[in-house]
């Protein structure tokens, strides 16, 4: 790894980020058009404190995230902030990329006040639960999701989910 630099991404990164979205395990190849892209990406700047990173080696994006921090009425006021769609270029897993984001993304929630950070993984994504695990994450809690109907309702799963143990 040469000189991986982390910044705010661009909407001239965006081509690449979401080629970085279209790899099996994050979106498998399905990603929005470059101009939904491009409209959504403008929306971030509404957010208060909503960043999308890239991590940059040589000119080229090889990782990108997003951060969001929130200020609560709980916790004293205290903020915390989120980690999403974190992905690495499948050439440069392993290399270190992916470190260099979370410990980046870890310091800017610190710096901003936060008193934790935290992010969501599919629970087949093993090697990623090592991953950030290796980086002090730890498993707290419960993560529930719904899917949602246009209507706001619930869509009920597939298959019959099996009882927990």
């Amino acid at each position: 790894m040469s000189a991986l630099s982390i910044r705010p991404a661009t909407e001239e990164d965006l081509t690449a980020v979401m080629a970085l979205y279209a790899q099996p395990g994050m979106d498998d190849g399905k990603v929005l058009p470059l101009e939904e892209a491009k409209a959504l990406f403008a929306r971030f700047a509404r957010y208060p404190d909503y960043v999308l990173y890239v991590a940059e080696d040589a000119g080229e994006v090889v990782g990108t995230f997003a951060l969001l921090v929130m200020d609560n009425l709980g916790h004293l006021g205290a903020p915390s902030a989120i980690v999403e769609d974190v992905v690495v270029s499948p050439t440069r897993q392993g290399g270190g990329v992916g470190g260099v984001m979370m410990r980046f993304a870890m310091r800017k929630a610190a710096g901003k006040g936060c008193y934790k950070l935290v992010l969501s993984s599919n629970a087949k994504r093993v090697k990623a639960h090592q991953f950030y695990e290796n980086l002090g994450f730890r498993r707290h809690g419960v993560s529930l999701h719904v899917d949602l109907s246009p209507e706001g309702e619930a869509i009920p799963p597939a298959a019959p989910l099996e009882a927990a143990q």
